[in-house]
């Protein structure tokens, strides 16, 4: 009997330590992906860090980067940097697929990885810095030398740490000189070339990398699945809203549908609609470096319809206040690459819109303001009438669609056309539009 007991405790533990086992054999390693295809801001800088974030906290062996970027802001680059040299789970920048690029600050991101990788047909580099500073025009040369070297001693920073060729990198910030894939290999610029993302993690396999803080970590990705990381609707929203055309379109529309609630008050969906888009269109704009300048040119440009619209210049004004405003919304945007550049045609559709929708809404206000004191009855004095019935000397009378009571200093048949010459209370005083003639016989 204890034999038995004895047998059925053993089994029981065998069982038990089976179950407690499996998931251990049985669990598959994961890498985290994230997707960068768009420019260096800082919409896409919050998404990356969510990203690396979210790699760190859910268990993943890595996180991949699927970069293709022309570029973008330098202050937005050196936070995306920073994240990527704080984590603990190795990233992995991946330039991918065909026909993609790290440029200009993508190729900042490649080079700080753990793991720099690309697809055959891309290319990288021409990350030689272009100036933010321009709020106020050209800056100085002093000051973008101080910018360069800054940018240039960062690259060199972490590209000696993860034993890659700093000179060649170095090339690629002082001098825009770009690389093809082959190229990137061949200058020890990058760590490997994989058509896919399978192709990565088999090569990658095994392999032994250094870490910022020095230690050695051997990557085991062999059979790993490839955990997509999406965005979320507050980023895609802000994605689309950062886009500076788009920013723009909302600040012209705003501005229009808020004049639209001051002429016709008591609309109020007009009002609202319009202040949201203002303060959007703000919010957005304040993302993106701003020339100061083009500010000044838009605030003279409306000052220049404006007048326009209440002196008349003979079209003077208003074509110079659309060219001032043509320039100033090209040049709102000091974009380090043109893909953050307001579009020209984007700048000419709206400057042109809306400078004449401008001018002929003032234009009607100030002629709706001189015209204020004629109206009600008043108003009437001048305008033609039609009797509607014989005036001897009182009478009905029609004037602009309204029947009056009229009294003529002389009668007047039906039908006659009158002229108002004026207004006692709610009695017209008409007379014959033109005199009337008599048929005299032949002398």
């Amino acid at each position: 009997m204890m034999q038995r007991v004895r047998g059925f405790a053993a089994m029981i533990g065998l069982i038990a330590a089976i179950g407690l086992s499996a998931p251990a054999i049985g669990q598959q390693p994961f890498v985290d992906k994230f997707v960068l295809a768009d420019t260096i801001q800082p919409v896409t800088q919050g998404e990356l860090e969510r990203a690396i974030a979210r790699a760190n906290s859910d268990g993943a062996s890595a996180l991949i980067i699927e970069l293709d970027t022309p570029g973008g802001l330098l202050d937005s680059m050196r936070s995306m940097i920073g994240a990527i040299l704080a984590s603990k789970v190795p990233v992995i920048v991946y330039v991918a697929p065909a026909g993609a690029r790290a440029g200009s600050a993508g190729f900042y991101l490649l080079e700080s990885a753990d793991v720099a990788a690309m697809a055959p047909g891309t290319n990288a580099g021409a990350a030689h810095v272009v100036s933010e500073l321009a709020l106020f025009g050209k800056p100085d040369d002093t000051m973008m030398q101080k910018v360069e070297n800054d940018a240039e001693a960062l690259l060199r920073s972490y590209v000696s740490k993860r034993n890659r060729n700093a000179d060649a990198a170095e090339a690629a910030a002082a001098s825009s000189h770009s690389y093809t894939a082959q190229e990137a290999l061949d200058q020890h610029l990058i760590d490997l070339i994989a058509s896919n993302d399978w192709e990565l993690l088999r090569a990658l396999d095994g392999r032994e990398i250094t870490r910022m803080d020095g230690t050695k970590l051997t990557l085991h990705l062999a059979g790993a699945r490839i955990e997509p990381l999406r965005s979320t609707l507050r980023e895609d929203l802000l994605g689309w809203l950062v886009n500076p055309n788009i920013a723009l379109l909302f600040l012209v529309g705003g501005a229009l549908l808020i004049y639209l609630e001051f002429n016709v008050p008591g609309t109020i969906v007009p009002g609202a609609l319009g202040t949201l888009m203002v303060l959007l269109a703000i919010f957005a704009l304040g993302l993106l470096p701003i020339r100061f300048t083009s500010v000044l040119l838009l605030v003279a440009a409306l000052v220049l319809l404006l007048l326009e619209a209440k002196f008349g210049g003979h079209g003077v004004l208003a074509i110079a206040g659309i060219i001032c405003l043509t320039f100033g919304t090209l040049t709102l945007i000091a974009a380090p690459v043109q893909e953050m550049a307001i579009s020209p045609w984007v700048a000419l559709a709206v400057s042109a819109a809306f400078g004449s929708i401008t001018v002929f809404l003032v234009r009607l206000a100030v002629r709706a303001r001189r015209l204020k004191s004629k109206l009600g009855p008043s108003a009437l004095v001048g305008r033609h009438a039609r009797a509607m019935e014989a005036l001897n000397p009182e009478g009905h009378v029609l004037v602009e669609g309204e029947i009056w009571r009229a009294v003529s200093s002389e009668p007047v048949p039906a039908g006659a056309s009158l002229r108002v010459i004026g207004l006692d209370k709610y009695l017209l005083r008409v007379e014959p539009a033109s005199p009337q003639r008599t048929n005299s016989p032949p002398i």
